[in-house]
């Protein structure tokens, strides 16, 4: 009995142990995180840098906030610190290239940005990076049509570059709306793309000014890169005010004539159902007593 008790006391001890040292390596386990750099310039102006941190999550990726990244410009150094950031809830932080690496960024025509996390209790330490060429966009509008010239930096000259899909679109409130029914436009040897403007009659401003964009999205080489023009190709836009008519959207003591006579209408009808009922109701009441004389 007494071996019995020892053998049950050690197999209920080694499942103890096992339990501890599964929990314990549970919680030392940390989690992988996915850092993504994306680059952007508009109007070649200061660049800024987005980047994006996800983690797998029964096999979807989610995004994590909360996550300290360092961003560096070509190398892990103080010289070439960009910004410390912390990503928000979609996962996401963003910082324009200071004024303090300029002397680096102007030193060559290819960058890579560097992003890095040191690691957590609950996250590995992981590192992100993007190497883009610096290029820039002109554009033109003449004549309902609109030119694009994509230039690239080499060295210190700025050449054109062949083979870049490019967007031509109008700037719009909800999203960018192409100028016509080409999605994309493919550069030439000088570097250009031109499209014709098929959107006549797009409302524009007081003066009929659009804002005409030419966009790269996601490129390989160069990054996200945007320029804005304004023409006046658009529909003139003249503010009507209707806050002294009878508008659905105006006040309660102009409301339109059909509406009010629709509203009372259903009040009158339902009020004069109930009165009819309560009137029958009283003559079945006068008959029955009637009756019972």
């Amino acid at each position: 009995m007494k071996v019995l008790n020892k053998i049950f006391s050690g197999a209920l001890l080694l499942m103890l142990l096992a339990s501890a040292f599964t929990a314990f390596s549970q919680t030392t386990e940390k989690g992988d995180l996915s850092i993504a750099v994306n680059y952007y310039i508009t109007n070649n102006r200061v660049p800024y840098l987005v980047v994006k941190v996800k983690t797998k999550v029964d096999g979807r990726f989610k995004n994590v906030e909360g996550i300290p990244l360092k961003l560096y410009l070509n190398k892990d150094s103080i010289g070439t610190f960009i910004a410390k950031v912390i990503s928000n809830e979609r996962g996401e932080a963003s910082a324009m290239i200071p004024s303090s690496v300029r002397k680096e960024w102007n030193s060559q025509s290819k960058h890579t940005f560097l992003a890095n996390f040191d690691g957590d209790k609950k996250y590995s330490s992981a590192k992100g990076d993007l190497t883009v060429s610096r290029a820039k966009i002109l554009i033109d509008a003449a004549d309902k049509k609109v030119t694009a010239t994509v230039l690239a930096l080499k060295d210190t000259t700025w050449i054109p570059v062949k083979g870049v899909d490019v967007i031509l679109a109008v700037r719009r409130l909800a999203s960018d709306l192409n100028i016509n029914e080409t999605p994309t436009f493919t550069t030439d040897s000088t570097g250009k793309v031109t499209g014709d403007f098929k959107r006549d009659g797009i409302p524009g401003d007081a003066k009929g000014n659009i804002t005409l964009l030419t966009k790269i999205v996601d490129n390989d080489q160069y990054g996200n890169l945007v320029i804005e023009k304004s023409v006046p190709w658009g529909a003139k836009f003249i503010p009507v005010s209707t806050f002294n008519n009878r508008t659905l959207f105006a006040t309660r003591d102009k409301s339109p004539i059909w509406l009010l006579i629709i509203v009372y209408s259903i009040v009158i009808g339902v009020w004069g159902i109930l009165t009819m009922l309560v009137l029958n109701l009283l003559k079945i009441k006068k008959l029955g007593k009637a009756s019972a004389k």
